[in-house]
């Protein structure tokens, strides 16, 4: 299903959505590496790309080149690595303690200083000039990555990665911005549940102002975006 510049993908239900993005992931690296280069992924955290990360590492864990595969975070909760409530930490539990991606090309957003800023721009720092594929989901609020409504990191244009407030526990988040995020060659979104289904339809419907809806202003400059899309989501396209 395709509406303007939105190619919405539907599948029955939240593996079918993890199978298949995961084919689609597996492909693009293919191409990316088969000359020698290496593959940049911003992974994204949160609740929702647990299945498709559990899928990479079993059904493509001897069938990608990992050794290629650079891994960054697009967002990031400030609490220690070993919070349950950790990006970096769920991550690390469904997808790299399973697949032979080598230690020094998994880049997780610092948490460590006393200023978050600082972690910011060390973290800036550590990125790529551009990325193959990044991972996003979407809240029910219509928030990306930690780009929440109303947030001064949607007009940011000179940093990559900022300090955000988030309107919940835990509030202080460090999170790529739009400037970044819009210099990636593809850009999945990866939406699952009947919670998800408003802001969806929000987002493909009616394209509401980004600093209302923050995921509609991730329109990547000559990239692609694609959202792959369970049935319950899409209830109301």
């Amino acid at each position: 299903m395709a509406s303007g510049l939105t190619d919405v993908r539907v599948f029955p239900d939240a593996d079918a959505v993890a199978r298949a993005a995961a084919a689609r992931i597996a492909s693009l690296i293919a191409a990316k590496t088969a000359g020698g280069g290496s593959f940049f992924l911003a992974l994204s955290g949160g609740r929702t790309p647990r299945a498709l990360y559990q899928c990479l590492a079993e059904d493509y864990h001897d069938r990608i080149p990992w050794a290629r595969v650079n891994i960054f975070w697009s967002d990031e909760r400030y609490v220690p690595y070993g919070d349950p409530r950790s990006n970096y930490r769920m991550a690390k539990e469904t997808l790299l303690d399973r697949v032979p991606v080598p230690e020094q090309q998994v880049h997780p957003m610092p948490t460590e200083p006393a200023d978050p800023d600082e972690a910011a721009r060390r973290y800036e720092r550590a990125l790529p000039q551009s990325f193959d594929l990044v991972l996003l989901g979407i809240g029910s609020d219509g928030h990306t990555a930690s780009l929440f409504p109303g947030s001064p990191a949607l007009d940011q244009s000179e940093r990559w990665v900022v300090v955000s407030v988030a309107p919940v526990e835990p509030r202080v988040r460090l999170t790529l911005t739009l400037s970044v995020l819009n210099r990636a060659d593809s850009v999945f979104f990866v939406v699952t549940g009947a919670d998800k289904t408003a802001a969806l339809r929000r987002i493909v419907k009616d394209s509401p102002d980004y600093h209302l809806c923050p995921a509609v202003g991730v329109r990547p400059r000559g990239g692609t975006v694609i959202w792959w899309v369970d049935a319950a989501a899409a209830l109301a396209l």
